[in-house]
């Protein structure tokens, strides 16, 4: 328990009266009145006021906290007590994770709950510790303050970002894709799986019409297709060393610290869940300096758990990723065609060559598509205008580098490979669409 500036202030009042007791013996009296009021008051305020044990503290959040992504955690305070509990909390989250607010007022009423919220944003995966609850009130009459320590340790895992996959879910159901940037899968007119039948119109193709169900109901009726399931689709993560470096974007202030692996394990993880959604098999392989984890594609709910547990430990190795004995490896084990999307960096041209050898040995029998992640720093110095010949310089360099990644991105399509060359916070809705516009063409 401690005291208030009122409780001081009151108590300094004493003094005068104390002092003044040296020539008028009959203040000391009066001073001793003043100062068991004092102590009365005090008292006072501290049975009125809410004790501990009439406060109930929880914390409410997922297990599995989404990686980069605002996470909210909720503080539940119970106040049992007759009186309103006035406190400031504190909650010991783990120190990795950037919060947007460390301290939280607020008032639960009598017998009332106050909830309070913030958010986490946690920067790598892994396993965390949440420590206790701290919370400090003052009494109802203001003259003492209590500082209490509620038990609330517990452990939480950071996953790579199950939020994005939530999301996807509640807007396909309220039919907006479009607000975050997804496109429609249906494929309608070409080869796949039977959908419905419905009336000719005049934009129709004539080897649409059903001729059977026309002359049952005596009026020209279309077959409707949807693009064919069970398709393929294997993400190939590098995690070597060049994966392994934050993507810092200058012109972002919010930079979430996430390194390239982070936004490609956050990427491949909603690609898979929307491929299985889609009735589509969905696999991965990780590599560094050789295969460190490869999961057949498969269809099933129970395949995304096994995907998002072996992303979850996926982590950037310090040394020089084989891309080669990936693709050899990959190649050996996936005999049926499939969408093979390999997601690397161009930082090191010497590394260029070898994919591009394994990737024409690839397209022979799947799709190979190549995604990088742009540096932001090249991109809007490339594009700023020039006001002094520093700038001028900066400027020629980053185009120079520009041109460079260009010629690289050139060669690798030319060996057969589709290429995709997108800033980090584009990369997931540019593989998504990537992937859907490829099925809608019919080409996996």
């Amino acid at each position: 328990m401690l005291p208030t500036p009122r409780l001081l202030l009151l108590v300094l009042l004493a003094a005068p009266l104390i002092a003044g007791a040296a020539f008028v013996p009959l203040l000391s009296w009066v001073a001793v009145v003043y100062v068991l009021m004092v102590g009365g008051v005090l008292i006072s305020d501290v049975l009125l006021s809410p004790r501990p044990d009439q406060i109930e503290v929880e914390r409410l959040h997922e297990q599995r906290l989404s990686l980069g992504a605002a996470n909210l955690i909720a503080i539940l305070v119970t106040n049992a007590a007759s009186r309103p509990l006035r406190f400031t909390l504190r909650d010991e989250y783990p120190v990795e994770m950037p919060v947007d607010a460390d301290l939280l007022a607020g008032v639960a009423e009598p017998f009332g709950l106050c909830e309070l919220r913030y958010h986490v944003r946690p920067q790598r995966r892994g396993d965390y510790q949440f420590g206790d609850v701290v919370i400090r009130y003052e009494g109802v009459l203001g003259c003492h303050r209590r500082q209490v320590r509620f038990p609330a340790a517990q452990k939480v895992q950071v996953y790579p970002n199950l939020l994005e996959a939530r999301k996807y879910d509640l807007v396909i159901r309220r039919g907006q894709l479009r607000t975050i940037g997804l496109r429609s899968i249906r494929q309608l007119g070409q080869g796949g799986e039977f959908e419905h039948l419905r009336e000719y119109t005049t934009d129709d193709e004539y080897r649409r019409i059903n001729w059977k169900a026309t002359a049952r109901r005596g009026k020209p009726i279309v077959a409707e297709i949807e693009a064919e399931r069970s398709q393929q689709i294997v993400c190939v993560i590098d995690a070597g060393r060049l994966m392994a470096a934050p993507v810092a974007d200058p012109l972002q202030p919010d930079d979430t610290g996430l390194t390239r692996l982070d936004y490609v394990v956050n990427t491949a993880l909603m690609l898979s869940y929307v491929v299985i959604g889609k009735g589509d098999q969905a696999g991965m392989l990780t590599f560094a300096g050789k295969v460190e984890n490869f999961i057949p594609p498969r269809k099933g709910k129970a395949q995304f758990q096994r995907l998002l547990e072996a992303l979850y430990n996926v982590q950037a190795q310090p040394v020089e990723a084989d891309i080669a004995e990936a693709l050899a490896y990959l190649d050996q084990r996936q005999q049926r065609r499939a969408l093979v999307i390999i997601f690397t960096d161009l930082a090191n041209p010497a590394a260029v060559q070898p994919l591009i050898t394994h990737i024409r040995r690839l397209a022979r029998r799947h799709l190979p598509l190549c995604v990088t992640i742009s540096d932001p720093n090249i991109v809007n110095v490339a594009g700023r205008p020039v006001q002094d010949s520093h700038g001028l310089f900066r400027r020629l360099v980053a185009e120079q580098l520009a041109d460079e990644r260009r010629a690289l991105l050139d060669q690798i399509q030319c060996s057969g490979a589709l290429t995709l060359d997108v800033p980090a916070t584009s990369l997931t809705v540019s593989v998504v669409n990537t992937y859907l516009r490829l099925k809608e063409e019919a080409r996996l």
